[in-house]
């Protein structure tokens, strides 16, 4: 017995199927007013208040508020100690990750909760956690002004450790995944050529995960330097030696508003530039 159905019948029915898999212009074009309605509630939530802070920005003045002394200090000392910090970051948080993603031992899941905890802790009870370790009479600290007579809370080197604290995690999260989703092949083929492992790391890994690593290094370099809480409770807040950039806008806050918003300027201008240079890493990932 043979078929009535014509080639192009045949043809049409095979296809249907892909066209009922793609949703209608009729049924995409319909908007869910429920969802849509809260959704321009949450874009204007989280715009307005940067547009009221480019609105009351003193344009007039701007070039001559941020020549000012207090200014450039404040932001000479934020851009040395995060890029101080960003380097401590990149020098143990480097192995860290790579620890985490390639050696199996006993607790690492435990020891990866306690890497991420810095990025939902408070920073203030960070500070304060720094200050019982590292501080004089820390668990740490005391040992280090008796024996070599090094003091770190509310000094300079306080400052870049308090930053490292709270940036860390997101360096090593995204070293991590960089090396999860590297081809072990390339390794693997290295090592049966015989190289060493320390030249495995350094000539094929590193390489391979390099596009991770600066990811994840612009991201804590951001985050550390926008840092508060911990470092003006660890370490202080003296003009010229620790008073970073959110700090300085904390305190023109009270006293003079208006270089508290060219300040907030600068930080918004960084956090946007650094969006935008991360923005096709996360746009193309899957």
């Amino acid at each position: 017995m043979t078929s009535s159905a014509t080639p192009a019948d045949r043809g049409g029915a095979q296809r249907r199927p892909d066209r009922a898999s793609r949703p209608s212009g009729g049924v995409a074009g319909r908007l869910p007013w429920v969802l849509v309605l809260p959704a321009v509630i949450g874009i204007l939530f989280l715009v307005l208040p940067l547009a009221g802070l480019l609105l009351r920005a003193p344009w007039s003045t701007l070039t001559q508020r941020l020549a000012e002394p207090q200014v450039l200090e404040a932001l000479r000392l934020s851009l040395v100690t995060a890029s101080l910090a960003t380097l401590f970051c990149l020098l143990f948080g480097v192995p860290l990750a790579w620890l985490l993603a390639r050696v199996s031992f006993p607790g690492r899941r435990l020891v990866r909760a306690l890497v991420t905890v810095p990025l939902v802790l408070p920073p203030v009870v960070g500070g304060v956690a720094l200050l019982l370790v590292l501080g004089r009479r820390g668990l740490v600290g005391q040992w280090l002004d008796s024996a070599f007579g090094i003091t770190l809370p509310f000094t300079t080197a306080g400052v870049v450790i308090a930053e490292a604290f709270v940036a860390m995690p997101f360096l090593v999260i995204s070293v991590e995944g960089a090396l999860r989703a590297a081809d072990l092949r390339f390794e693997e083929a290295a090592a049966t050529l015989g190289a060493s492992r320390w030249t495995i790391f350094h000539r094929v890994t590193l390489p391979l995960i390099a596009p991770g690593i600066v990811a994840g290094a612009v991201l804590c370099w951001a985050r550390a330097l926008g840092e508060f809480g911990a470092t003006i409770t660890f370490a202080g807040n003296f003009p010229g030696q620790t008073q970073t950039m959110p700090l300085a806008v904390y305190i023109a806050l009270e006293t003079e508003p208006e270089a508290a918003i060219v300040l907030s300027l600068v930080l918004l201008a960084v956090s946007v530039i650094i969006l935008a240079s991360l923005r096709d890493r996360w746009v193309n990932s899957p």
